[in-house]
Order: C-alpha cells, then structure tokens, then sequence
C-alpha cells in the first residue's frame, strides 16, 4: 500500500509499505478519508512520535475490509476512534476511555490513517449511516472533541426520560426565560472551537460570542447562522471590551479557551463573571503562566476551571451520528441545517500530502480543515 511514513522529525516520506494484517480483534479498513489535525505539525516538525518510523493521522474514515471479530461490518463505512484504551486500569473500568492510563493510539503511537489501509480494534469502529458523507466521517473525531468539551463543562446533557430511554438535553438553557439564558464565550475558532460554536447554536444557545483573528473564521462562523456582530476580531477589537458590552459587563458564564497560550489563559480568566466556569481545550503552545492577580481572580470570583481530553467512547460519538443524521433530513426539507463539511477548505490526495502539512505549518494562506482523499 501507499502511504505518508514519518521517519523522524521533518523527514515524512510517500513510500509504499506492506499493508498490515489485522490481528486478533481486529479490523483491516480502507482509507477514504483522513483529516489533517493541529496536532500533526508539531509531530511531523518539531517533536516527531512516540514511535518512528509511523504513520500519522487520527481523523480518519473508511470501508472495512476485513473483520473476523465482526464480519456484519465487512463491506459497512466506519468511523475510527482513534484511542486504544487497556480496558484494564480505574479510569477504563469506570467507562473513561479517554483517561486510560496505558492507551494506544492511532497516528502517534502506533500506524494511523495517512495511509491506504490502517488496522484497527473493532470496538473502535463505528458504523456510519448511508446519508452521511465521507467527509463529515472523517470529521467526527474532532466533533466529538468538541462535543466532549461541552458536555464537560455542563451545557449538554444526557438524561433518562420518564420511559427509561436516554435523551440529550440543553442543560442550561431556560426556554421560559430567555433572559436567563447563560452568556457562552468562545476564544479560538480552529475547527475545534467552530464546531463548538456549531453544536451550542444547534443545541439551542444563542448568547454566544466568539473572538477570532481570521477573516475565514467569520466567514465559516456566519455559515453557521452567527451574526457579524457575534464575532469579536482581535485585530480591530478589544476582546474585553467587546465582551462587557456583549454581557451588560457581567463577563461570561461559560468560556472556552481553544487556543492553549498562556495570555489566552489569562484572557479567560478576565472574561469570565462570578461563579464562571472556564473549559481548557487547547493545547498548550509552551508553558503556562499564572501570575498572582490572575488567580486571585479566580478565587475571588469562584471561577471553575476545568480540562478536557480527547472524547467519550461511544457517547460523544452516538451524539455526533444523531446531530448528523437529523441535520441531513432538515437539509432535505428546508435547507437549513449545519453541513459540517463546509469547514473544509483544502483538499490533498494521498501523494501530495506534504502540501497540507506545508501549509498548516507555514500559515501560508487561511484555513480551516485541510481533508487528504484517498
């Protein structure tokens, strides 16, 4: 098979290599699609892997091929979790995969999707419904970290209804009242923090304010039916300013940090009212620095600060497929829903990889997601 092999850092190279065999519990699936995640720069560039040589690549979609712990799947389009949990440690066997102590994972520990074919477990693999293109597949890995970190912090819910089925609900939003609806801020509009701004407009959020710095990040974001005056660009606008204008100078109740730079941190905390709570999603670029009014702050104003980490396995990802699916029948019926693949803005084969990974790297022109087809 063909396949992007990184050999150590910067050296990624378009070389054929056996395709794998599948093991025990697991399945051979063929790559149709493969995101180019934030992520990947700095292993291809400056850290490289936890194993080399490797293939990158998380985000990833495909067909299976073969599967003899579920042959129902053979022939059936999955989706890919990308995090081997050991299944054996506390957090996994209280259901949280994404904390495992002893994982594996697909495009940095071990061969991932920039490939034409990748194994994986099949309790990785979910099955995607006929109406949900291959783009939006490969899309759900991030959905789901987006997902993941609005459910951590309390805005999406899901609870039993009174005839013992599950249900997602809007946790915090008051229907009754819209004047008691909590105040949402979002700082950095990457494809994690758009679809954060995708799933809270679709769960029915509307004081949504989001700070950007990307003349393609207001763009995607008015896609998504936020308004211009939505969209605080840091280029012109004071984000502090904007935001207490935006709140009637409360701050926000909820915020999410999506960029992970030590003033983005501090941002935060300034930006966020009394008994606040604060989602950590990006990644950190360095250290973080906390001075002594920036956490007097915090105790003062009893702000919540909280992590997120990857994403819930199926959970998040069953939510994702459901938002999806209803989205393409209102699609059908009035044209008025989200289209997750909007957010793609370059495109690469297989072969000419490297372009996307330049790109990215060198910020050489806006983006969004860059999709490699296979």
């Amino acid at each position: 098979m063909n396949a992007q092999i990184l050999f150590d850092i910067g050296d990624i190279r378009y070389e054929q290599k056996e395709t794998p065999a599948p093991g025990t519990g697991e399945a051979l699936v063929r790559v149709t699609r493969c995101g180019i995640c934030g992520s990947d720069i700095p292993r291809v560039y400056r850290t490289g892997a936890h194993n080399m040589p490797l293939i990158p690549g998380h985000e990833m979609c495909g067909v299976v091929e073969k599967c003899e712990e579920r042959p129902d799947l053979v022939g059936k389009r999955v989706g890919i979790f990308p995090l081997i949990p050991c299944k054996k440690c506390p957090q996994c066997l209280s259901g949280h995969y994404e904390m495992c102590e002893d994982y594996d994972y697909l495009g940095s520990r071990s061969d991932g999707g920039f490939a034409e074919y990748v194994c994986a477990p099949a309790w990785n693999l979910i099955p995607i419904p006929d109406e949900i293109e291959d783009d939006e597949a490969a899309m759900l890995e991030p959905m789901c970290v987006a997902i993941h970190a609005i459910r951590g912090i309390g805005l999406i819910d899901r609870i039993e209804a009174g005839d013992g089925s599950k249900q997602w609900v809007s946790s915090e939003l008051s229907l009754s009242d819209p004047e008691k609806e909590p105040s949402v801020v979002i700082c950095g509009l990457g494809t994690i923090g758009l679809f954060v701004a995708m799933f809270l407009r679709d769960a029915g959020y509307r004081k949504v304010f989001c700070i950007g710095n990307k003349d393609i990040q207001k763009q995607k974001l008015m896609e998504l039916g936020y308004d211009e005056g939505d969209f605080c660009d840091v280029r012109s606008t004071d984000p502090e300013r904007f935001i207490l204008e935006k709140t009637g100078g409360q701050r926000a109740d909820y915020y999410f940090e999506c960029i992970g730079r030590s003033d983005c941190y501090t941002q935060a905390v300034n930006l966020t009212g009394p008994m606040g709570k604060i989602m950590l999603v990006g990644n950190p670029a360095g250290d973080m620095d906390l001075s002594r009014d920036v956490y007097w702050k915090i105790l003062r104003r009893q702000i919540s600060l909280k992590g997120t980490w990857n994403s819930s396995f199926p959970d998040d990802w069953t939510y994702a497929l459901e938002r999806l699916a209803d989205w393409h029948r209102k699609r059908s019926i009035e044209n008025d829903a989200p289209k997750p693949s909007d957010l793609i803005t370059h495109r690469f084969t297989l072969a000419d990889m490297s372009g996307g990974l330049q790109l990215m790297r060198d910020k050489s022109e806006e983006y969004i997601k860059v999709m490699v087809e296979m």
